[in-house]
């Protein structure tokens, strides 16, 4: 089985389900193995760290410009001035400096991306997002006070524990904010998310391996 095949196969699978996007996480992965997925017409990728991704996207950019661009690792606040002019969509917004960071970069640039709230349902230490409890509280100020356009909610659930439970959960939370989009799901469990109206998958391993 080729890349090719493997994301043909997963795109038949997510089909089946309305109005769901794969964004295929190509951290790690060279040029060559991407590019076939880009001619095939596929646009949405992930990429973990903002360095990989300018090496990599900034001339792939230039032959495939209606690609989209996810930010879908941890974000570090001295890289959010070049996470914001590269990417379009960033899944991994998780504090309150963070958000006022690049709410002020917005402002000077004139440029608007969609943002996902990472929540740790887990409660992980580990693990970097904001907690349930404070949620509420972090939508309004990223809302209200910031403009940043969150579109919905990002988790990635604890190890070895059974994801549908987090996942449903996620879902409620993005219900109750009233939010359109719901990233959840990896290679390992993105049937399970879909089950849960996830409506972007990250999947990297099942495509690329």
């Amino acid at each position: 089985m080729t890349i090719l095949d493997n994301y043909l196969r997963i795109k038949r699978e997510v089909e089946i389900y309305k109005n769901k996007k794969i964004i295929v996480v190509s951290k790690g992965q060279s040029i060559e193995k991407i590019k076939p997925l880009l001619e095939s017409g596929h646009i949405d990728f992930g990429e973990n760290r903002v360095q990989e991704a300018m090496t990599k996207w900034e001339d792939l950019r230039s032959q495939f410009n209606n690609s989209k661009l996810h930010l879908i690792g941890a974000l570090q606040t001295n890289k959010a001035k070049e996470a914001l002019s590269l990417f379009d969509y960033i899944h991994s917004l998780d504090n309150e400096k963070l958000a006022k960071i690049l709410s002020a970069l917005e402002n000077a640039t004139q440029k608007k991306i969609k943002y996902f709230i990472q929540v740790n349902l887990g409660q992980e230490n580990q693990k970097r997002g904001i907690s349930d409890e404070r949620l509420k509280d972090f939508i309004n100020y990223c809302h209200n006070d910031l403009k940043l356009n969150i579109i919905g909610l990002m988790c990635i659930p604890p190890d070895n524990q059974e994801p549908g439970f987090y996942f449903e959960r996620l879902s409620t939370l993005n219900k109750k904010f009233s939010l359109p989009e719901l990233s959840m799901g990896m290679s390992s469990d993105y049937k399970i998310a879909l089950k849960h109206n996830a409506t972007y998958l990250r999947i990297g391993r099942s495509i690329f391996s």
